[in-house]
């Protein structure tokens, strides 16, 4: 009995190891001849990325309806120019959108006026003069205008030229003038233009001897003026003029009174401004 017992202790370890040691390998010898190269597992190890359910793919949604554009006067054109100096972007445009090309508004009316104010000195005869006269102007067409107007204009004129002065004599004489006149204007090119007006003026003079008399006079002058002038214009509502003028009635009468309230030749510097929108 002790020797069954001794003999199962003995074979019981063995055996036990034998059971319990399932994962190790024997070792493998190399029975590859002499020289030869090992072979290499190059199997790729099994994947270990985790598995995901696929999914349904859903309906798309339906398409919103857009509202055709609103139709224009005129279409854009097919094909665009290439880019040039003169076009840099290639774009180009229906005529008359962009704000250089639209064209100006026409403004029929304008106010056309001048401001007087000199003096001469003549032989002893010193004549200080200031005057105004505005005017409405109508454009009948891009060259020529015609308008109604009126006149206001101070003359005094001062006699110092008898040497011994011959009594009596006229010393000095003031005149108040007031008239209505009608202009035309006709442009010849770019800002250069023929100007000519006709003036009906009532002269009302004041004249003082060196004795000291005074009388006054009343006569009406009539005027006609021609010559030609030059615009600058420094908006598209402001210009200003000077005009050189001739003067066909600068005479004076037997006693000495003025024909024309003008000079010659007749100097001006107009200014014009347009009116309405």
């Amino acid at each position: 009995m002790l020797a069954l017992a001794g003999a199962s202790l003995l074979v019981a370890p063995g055996a036990a190891l034998a059971q319990t040691d399932t994962t190790s390998t024997k070792p493998q010898l190399n029975t590859a001849p002499p020289g030869a190269k090992p072979q290499l597992n190059t199997a790729p190890p099994a994947s270990t990325a985790p598995s995901y359910p696929s999914y349904e793919k859903k309906a798309p949604r339906p398409a919103v309806p857009v509202p055709a554009p609103p139709p224009i006067d005129e279409p854009l054109p097919t094909q665009q120019p290439r880019p040039n100096q003169d076009n840099p972007s290639g774009l180009s445009f229906p005529k008359g959108t962009s704000s250089a090309e639209q064209p100006k508004p026409v403004r029929k009316y304008f106010l056309y006026t001048n401001f007087g104010l000199g003096y001469t000195s003549f032989n002893g005869q010193g004549q200080f003069n200031a005057g105004v006269a505005p005017a409405i102007g109508y454009r009948v067409n891009d060259r020529f205008s015609v308008g109604p107007g009126i006149s206001y204009s101070y003359i005094s004129v001062n006699n110092s030229y008898y040497t011994p002065p011959r009594s009596p004599y006229i010393k000095s004489v003031h005149y108040n003038n007031v008239g209505v006149k009608a202009f035309a204007q006709y442009r010849i090119i770019d800002q250069f233009f023929l100007h000519g007006e006709y003036e009906v003026t009532q002269l009302n003079a004041k004249g003082t001897y060196d004795t000291g008399e005074v009388i006054k006079a009343h006569s009406v002058a009539n005027t006609l003026l021609a010559g030609a002038g030059y615009r600058q214009e420094f908006s598209d509502r402001f210009a200003a003029d000077i005009v050189i003028l001739y003067n066909f009635n600068d005479g004076v009468d037997s006693e000495g009174y003025r024909q024309s309230p003008y000079g010659q030749p007749e100097i001006r510097f107009n200014f014009l401004y347009y009116l309405g929108k």
